[in-house]
């Protein structure tokens, strides 16, 4: 895999996470896990919608790694099947799966 593929490997799963992200949004969930994920999403739109380099956009999963690390349960089975892909995406970016 050549650099080129690499990165839009990478756009893709952070665009992916995004998805993840802002799914949860529409949902009905408890307030305070709303928070942060809400918080999440906007460090990984910054990464999805803007021509970041590797390391900033690693960065920002990271940042949304641990924020999601914070979250509770949400209340609502979607959004937690949402919230535990969203890990697992993060991992996978990190490389740490």
């Amino acid at each position: 895999m050549d650099k080129d593929d690499s990165d839009t490997a990478l756009e893709d799963r952070v665009t992916l996470l995004h998805e993840r992200l802002e799914a949860t949004a529409e949902l009905p969930i408890d307030h305070r896990t709303n928070r942060w994920l809400g918080e999440a999403e906007a460090v990984v739109r910054d990464a999805a919608m803007n021509p970041l380099d590797e390391a900033t956009t690693k960065k920002r999963v990271s940042q949304a790694k641990h924020l999601l690390e914070e979250a509770d349960t949400t209340g609502n089975d979607k959004a937690d099947e949402h919230l535990e892909a969203a890990l697992v995406l993060c991992h996978s970016i990190l490389e740490e799966d």
